[in-house]
């Protein structure tokens, strides 16, 4: 579950490594977003090896969408569990469109049946 002030690992390739939780979206008293949700977020490290040909600047706030959640179990159809041990995002646009260009590591299979099913493609694998 991530809240305001959280501290996120960004695992695409627009240029920032870490980011901090603003605003967590619309709903009545919504105080935690979970996997799958898309946030606003600011950059607050970039890259070492991308800092002047990066896409965001230190300071941007951008959307994020939520891609793991760190030590929450998650129960696929065939009944394997899965999970991870840290908090990590993608960057999207305000238009909610891709930033990156590819994803470091995998993810959920279950973004296929969401309207994000495109990072299915971009992301090195996915786990069930």
């Amino acid at each position: 579950m991530i809240k305001k002030n959280t501290i996120l690992k960004v695992i695409d390739n627009s240029g920032a490594k870490t980011a901090m939780c603003i605003y967590l979206g619309k709903g009545f008293k919504k105080n935690s977003a979970n996997l799958g949700d898309t946030i606003v977020v600011t950059v607050k490290t970039l890259r070492k090896k991308r800092r002047l040909l990066s896409k965001v600047k230190k300071g941007d706030v951008c959307k994020a969408l939520i891609v793991r959640v760190k030590k929450k179990n998650f129960q696929n159809k065939f009944g394997d569990f899965c999970f991870f041990y840290e908090n990590c995002i993608v960057l999207l646009n305000k238009q909610n469109k891709y930033i990156f260009t590819r994803i470091f590591g995998g993810i959920l299979a279950i973004f296929r049946y969401s309207r994000f099913s495109k990072i299915i493609s971009l992301s090195s694998g996915i786990q069930n």
